[in-house]
């Protein structure tokens, strides 16, 4: 074995749902930890705690998340209406499909804070890559930087 350990890059899907930055992987890009505080749930820092890349790269950068907001909660109503289908199955002789309707409303609303920042998440990912050397290089220049 050596010595040294490598250092492995972090993992991208626990950075996305733990909302990390997505250059370094590891500072927080929400100031509070909880979805639920609703109050400041959606309150970032201007820049990474770890790595200084700008959390907000352009004026508006953020109005393209509704995009991946609404891809996400289409892919949880489809995954639960196809375990409801699966499970309890659908029928038009009785009020079934009203159930899975009534409780997929539920379920969206209860994540609806997550599934905000987790798209603010994702859509940061879509134009910061990670890098390895993100200690000791700086991060790229933007508009607001």
């Amino acid at each position: 074995m050596c010595a040294e350990k490598k250092k492995q890059k972090p993992n991208y899907l626990w950075s996305l749902m733990h909302q990390k930055c997505s250059r370094c992987r590891s500072g927080d890009m929400f100031q509070t930890k909880s979805s639920y505080q609703l109050k400041r749930f959606m309150k970032m820092y201007e820049k990474c705690p770890a790595c200084e890349q700008l959390m907000e790269i352009e004026v508006g950068f953020y109005y393209g998340t509704s995009y991946v907001s609404y891809a996400l909660t289409v892919a949880i109503s489809v995954s639960t209406f196809v375990a409801w289908w699966v499970l309890i199955g659908m029928s038009v002789n009785d009020n079934r499909f009203f159930w899975w309707m009534g409780i997929n409303i539920t379920l969206l609303i209860v994540l609806q804070p997550y599934l905000m920042r987790l798209s603010r998440a994702i859509w940061l990912s879509f134009f910061v890559r990670y890098n390895a050397n993100w200690q000791t290089e700086k991060p790229d220049k933007f508009e607001r930087g």
